[in-house]
């Protein structure tokens, strides 16, 4: 069966391809409508293939339209973070030179200082709030497609979106790939390679429940190739724990992406909470973005079946995959390389390093060559060869599956030992009183670094020196001392990203103010 949602849409308009986080369906043929109507009216703009726009825009069928019609004129579509403020935001838009900006009324105050950054004629307000009368210098969106038609564009050629990194050690940079000239349905096609690793069959009944906001890489990625292999997208506008188990059991939910922090909050649930709905459609209930702690993977397995599916990349690509026979077998393993893909381990010398020594993990991709737009030194850093990091470290087995031991930038170096802040979060995760954890390194003046741990508590647990004492006291036997966090502090909600991206910086660096730190 052909695939590609163009494709799937005109064969069968009738198909509801996407829900609101109200519950609004969205049949494909007035979402292939809308994206057709889009298109004529960003050409109308003056935007040629190769130029690209950016959308502010919350989970739903809005930011869908936009990434659909990107791909079919041969436009980079940039999603961005509405978490950010004003300049951050204007950032992104100029640096990505954007032709149109496109907001939604939910952020237009942070938008409209976003807009800053594009010309008047360019900046658009989606929905019906035909007023516009806050004198923030926004168009409406319909005025941009009102009386454009509804079929498909001449000239169609595939587009691309343009995702920002997170910037965690500087300012974000996009991820721009050189556009391929393809049919966007075939290219679409090309696209569900992606899903067909796990083992996800096209077609209907099939349905995609996106967990997180589609800003993100993965989240676009996988919600993305769901919809161009006919499944139905069901949008979370916030996740919580019971509510993803019930529209799961609503939608009959096939498939999903989570990480790891969606596991910790979905087994902190009250065991009459997690049987009373019905799990019975989840086939693939795929997660990444950190390391998983083993006990919160067999639980999950354990609770789910066979259907937690594990893999490794990176908005610059990727990956390895690791099926849940793989990762039982290799407990806490990330899984082996993609068939379109290969891994190299190397020490600070660039050098390979043999199975189960610890390196810098670069990963290759197929045909998926990237560059930091507008940062050629940042693009040359990052390689080896035709190689790319982003900086992990890791190491593979005899079997050349592969295990994360941390980021580089986060290890610690105490009395001149390398000490993954990732293997002690792992160990102190797993009590029960903890809700989330970060360890990191403190100044200290005789050892270099010492070592810091930030929980945040379980609800029901009480803050304190007890606790501290007793999560400290749960490690003994399991790590060695030496791993032990010097000091236990406590906070109300950790910064993660929605993504459960952990802004570990944020807890950082206030106690690196005015020293040298090599990152």
């Amino acid at each position: 069966m052909k695939q590609g949602f163009w494709r799937l849409a005109q064969a069968d308009p009738d198909w509801v391809a996407a829900i609101d986080p109200d519950g609004t369906e969205h049949r494909a043929g007035e979402l292939l409508a809308r994206a057709n109507r889009l298109v004529h009216g960003l050409r109308a703009l003056g935007l040629e293939p190769g130029d690209g726009f950016c959308g502010l825009v919350p989970n739903g069928a809005d930011g869908l339209v936009l990434y659909l019609a990107a791909l079919q004129a041969g436009w980079y579509y940039t999603p961005v973070n509405w978490h950010l403020t004003g300049p951050e935001i204007a950032y992104i838009v100029a640096d990505s030179e954007a032709k149109a900006f496109f907001v939604h009324p939910r952020f237009r105050r942070e938008g409209a200082r976003g807009a800053e950054a594009v010309e008047p004629h360019r900046r658009f307000l989606l929905g019906d709030d035909k007023g516009d009368d806050k004198g923030d210098g926004f168009r409406m969106a319909y005025e941009l497609t009102a009386g454009r038609p509804d079929t498909a564009p001449e000239g169609r050629t595939a587009g691309a979106t343009m995702h920002y990194t997170s910037g965690t050690t500087g300012k974000p940079k996009g991820v721009r790939r050189p556009l391929n000239g393809l049919d966007p349905d075939d290219n679409a096609e090309l696209m569900t390679f992606l899903l067909q690793m796990f083992g996800i069959t096209p077609g209907r009944p099939n349905a995609h429940l996106v967990t997180s906001p589609s800003y993100h890489t993965a989240v676009t990625q996988f919600g993305g190739t769901a919809l161009h292999m006919g499944h139905t997208l069901v949008y979370m506008d916030k996740w919580d724990a019971e509510e993803m188990l019930r529209l799961c059991e609503r939608h009959r939910i096939t498939n999903s992406h989570m990480v790891p922090t969606h596991f910790k909050r979905l087994l902190a649930l009250p065991e009459r909470t997690r049987t009373a709905y019905d799990l019975s459609s989840v086939r693939w209930m795929i997660h990444a973005a950190a390391p998983c702690p083993v006990p919160v993977k067999r639980a999950m397995l354990d609770w789910w079946g066979d259907c937690v599916y594990e893999y490794y990349a990176a908005t610059e690509g990727g990956g390895t995959i690791a099926t849940p026979e793989d990762w039982k077998a290799h407990l806490g393993t990330v899984g082996k390389a993609w068939p379109i893909s290969e891994l190299l381990i190397v020490d600070d010398a660039g050098e390979p390093v043999p199975p189960g020594a610890s390196g810098t993990i670069y990963m290759k991709m197929t045909g998926a060559g990237f560059e930091y737009k507008g940062d050629p030194g940042k693009t040359a850093a990052n390689r080896l060869k035709d190689f790319f990091t982003v900086g992990d470290i890791g190491y593979l087995d005899e079997d050349g599956f592969l295990y994360l031991r941390d980021r580089k930038a986060d290890m610690i170096i105490s009395g001149g030992a390398n000490i993954y802040p990732a293997e002690i979060e792992n160990e102190l995760m797993v009590h029960p009183k903890v809700a989330d954890v970060a360890v990191f390194g403190i100044p200290d003046e005789e050892w270099g670094e010492q070592i810091k741990a930030v929980v945040e508590p379980a609800p029901g647990a009480e803050p304190g020196p007890e606790l501290a004492a007793e999560l400290l006291a749960s490690l003994e036997g399991r790590l060695a001392r030496m791993k032990w966090p010097k000091s236990i502090d406590f906070i109300a909600e950790m910064p993660r990203e929605p993504n459960g991206k952990l802004l570990k910086r944020k807890l950082r660096d206030p106690y690196w103010e005015g020293r040298d730190r090599v990152i």
